[in-house]
Order: C-alpha cells, then sequence, then structure tokens
C-alpha cells in the first residue's frame, strides 16, 4: 500500500503555539515522539495523529477521484478586487495591477450572455452596464485578449467563449451578491 504523506497546515499558528507550550508545560519530562505528534495534531485542530493521518488518507483517497474538489479561492485576492466595485456590483476603476484585472475580467465574462452572437454595439452597452469609468472599448479589448471573448475579424460580432473560471470568480460574485442585497435587509 502507498505511504500517505501528511501535509501539515494550522490555521492559526498561535493556537498552535499555545497548545505546544501548554501541552510540553504540564508534563514533567521532555515529551516523546509520539506525545509531539499528538500535541502537534491538537494544535491543527484534530483530536490526535491518528485523527490527522485519518483525515490526510481520506484527503488522498477523494483527491484520486474523478469528483475531486476544486483548489479554494483565494480570499486576499478577492477582498482587494472587492473594493474594485460599487454596492451596485459595477466596476468603479480599471485596477494597476493584472492579477486584480484578470479577475475583474472574470468576474464581467460571468455576467454577459453565453451561446450567442452580438454586435459590436450590443457589447459596448453590456460592458457600460457594468462599470462606471467609460473605457468599455479596453474592457472589450481585454476580454477577447484574455481569451474570454471572441470577435470576428471586422469586430462586429462577438461571442463568449465558454471556459472554466478561477475559484475566486465565484467568490467575488458571492461577496458582490451579499453586498448588493445588504442595504435591502436591514
Amino acid at each position: 500500500m502507498p505511504r500517505t504523506i501528511l501535509a501539515y497546515e494550522a490555521p492559526d499558528i498561535s493556537v498552535l503555539a499555545r497548545t505546544l507550550r501548554d501541552g510540553i508545560a504540564a508534563l514533567d519530562r521532555a515529551p516523546g515522539h509520539v506525545e509531539l505528534l499528538n500535541l502537534l495534531a491538537r494544535g491543527a485542530g484534530f483530536r490526535n495523529f491518528q485523527h490527522l493521518r485519518a483525515d490526510a488518507q481520506a484527503r488522498d483517497r477523494l483527491s484520486q477521484s474523478p469528483m475531486a474538489p476544486a483548489l479554494p479561492p483565494d480570499h486576499a485576492r478577492c477582498e482587494k478586487a472587492l473594493r474594485l466595485f460599487d454596492v451596485e456590483g459595477r466596476l468603479l476603476r480599471w485596477p494597476k495591477k493584472r492579477n486584480q484585472q484578470v479577475l475583474c475580467l472574470w468576474l464581467l465574462w460571468s455576467r454577459l450572455p453565453s451561446g450567442v452572437s452580438f454586435p459590436e454595439r450590443r457589447m459596448n452597452e453590456l460592458l457600460n452596464e457594468q462599470h462606471t469609468f467609460g473605457d468599455y472599448a479596453l474592457l472589450r479589448r481585454e476580454l477577447v485578449e484574455l481569451g474570454l471573448f471572441r470577435r470576428t475579424p471586422d469586430g462586429r460580432e462577438y461571442g463568449r467563449i465558454e471556459r472554466e473560471p478561477p475559484p475566486e470568480m465565484a467568490k467575488l460574485a458571492s461577496l458582490l451578491r451579499q453586498r448588493t442585497l445588504a442595504p435591502s435587509a436591514g
């Protein structure tokens, strides 16, 4: 049977440090190998080392299944991008960093119709509904260059290209929906 490699992750390093300090202080001697493994596992939120190992083995089995979960979103990236949108979900300004530009383009992509071709004028109208800084040409060009939209050689027709979005796109869309609904909920 292949040996499972344990990846160790502690959600809060201060909890880990306190757990180790308190666990070692409670002993009248230096902890043994298994005791130290158990302390580390508790610091990461597991009952003991066996629980940590069982979790890692289950994670390995699930990652080998065809239904492997997607990578988790980068929440810091989503938080930064969220600041670029107004309360109605419109893009306020074009971000300086490419990382943020790409995420904003993915969000715009998700809001534009799929499975249809439409003229340049309609593309411009749709993009104008999604931003406030008045540069639909920049957004249109960037969507095409990123490969999220196709356009005919004469530039008259546009159509969305279906691709798998990054996990941050769904998270950002969810955060924007929550923010849009929040004022009316109060």
